[in-house]
Formats: C-alpha cells, structure tokens, sequence
C-alpha cells in the first residue's frame, strides 16, 4: 500500500479545518483551541498544531492530510509537518483580499521546505465578494504552471477535485 502525505496549509481562517473535515474517511484528529485574543474572533477556534484526516483512494493508495495552523505565531509547527510531504495545497479566503500578501507569503515559505508539487485553492468562491480564480492568480503572482483551483471547502466534490489535481500533479513528478 501506498501512503501519500499531503499538507494543508494557508492563512488563518482560510478553511484549512472545513477542508480536511469535508473528506476525511475518519474524523478529524484536530487541535483547534478557543480564540481568546477580540480581534481574532472572526471564529470561535483556532488550529494550534495540526488537523489529521485521510481518504483512502483504492487498495493501493491512501493519502494523509495534516493541516497548518495558519497564525505565525504556531508556524513552528509548519517546518515539523512539512517534513515528507509529497505536495501541499495553499488555500486562499478568495473574499478576503487582506489576506493575499499572507497566502503568497506561505506558499514561499512551503516551497523554501521542499521542492514539491503543490497547488493553490481559491476557497469559499460562494460568497458574492470572491475574488475569481484568475484574479487571484495575477494578485498573489501564481505562474501560468500552477494549478489555481476554485473551491469551497465544505464541498466535498470541491475538495475532492482540489486532492485529485494534486495527486495527479504527484504522480507526474513520480515518474519523471
């Protein structure tokens, strides 16, 4: 059998958690504590450490999910879960434009770990004020090669599409 891990990773608030919980086979291992900081309360929890579900594909495949908090201030956790990755996904609250600067700034910081295929969703595109996928693209300076997919992360079609468009992307480095 083979296990694929993949990261899930992005701003606070961004749908990281809703994410994982969409798909998972299993219910999700989380961390998440209340927030007690007023200014943070746009949700009543954060992720701390990490969120753990997985889906397994067939008999031969079952990919691991781990989710980033997505404060700086448990980034340290970033670097830990990052370790034997094979591809990450960096949501994006596409009705957020403030958060932009902060998505293009982990996406880097990702890619500075390890050299692996990722792709970027463009999550919660019900709202009315979500950014287009293409938009998105020009402003957080996305190139052409990177899959930059619409989601809403309590989809579970969405989300299945953002994992399979990562798992393809996955396979091809495999087998070059």
């Amino acid at each position: 059998m083979q296990t694929v891990k993949m990261v899930i990773t992005g701003p606070f608030s961004s749908g990281k958690t809703e994410f994982i919980r969409s798909i998972s086979e299993i219910e999700v291992v989380s961390t998440e504590r209340e927030i007690s900081t007023p200014a943070e309360r746009v949700k009543d929890a954060t992720t701390v450490a990490m969120d753990f579900g997985r889906i397994t594909v067939d008999d031969d495949l079952v990919l691991y999910l781990f989710g980033t908090p997505g404060q700086r201030r448990f980034d340290f956790m970033w670097e830990i879960l990052a370790e034997g990755m094979l591809g990450f996904v960096v949501m994006v609250d596409s009705a957020k434009p403030e958060t932009f600067r902060e998505a293009k700034s982990i996406l880097e910081t990702f890619r500075a770990y390890a050299p692996t295929p990722y792709v970027v969703a463009a999550n919660k595109q019900d709202l009315p004020d979500a950014w287009a996928a293409e938009d998105l693209r020009i402003a957080l300076r996305v190139e052409d090669n990177v899959k930059l997919l619409p989601c809403i992360a309590t989809d579970k079609e969405s989300v299945k599409n953002v994992l399979l468009e990562l798992l393809y992307s996955i396979l091809e480095e495999m087998e070059t």
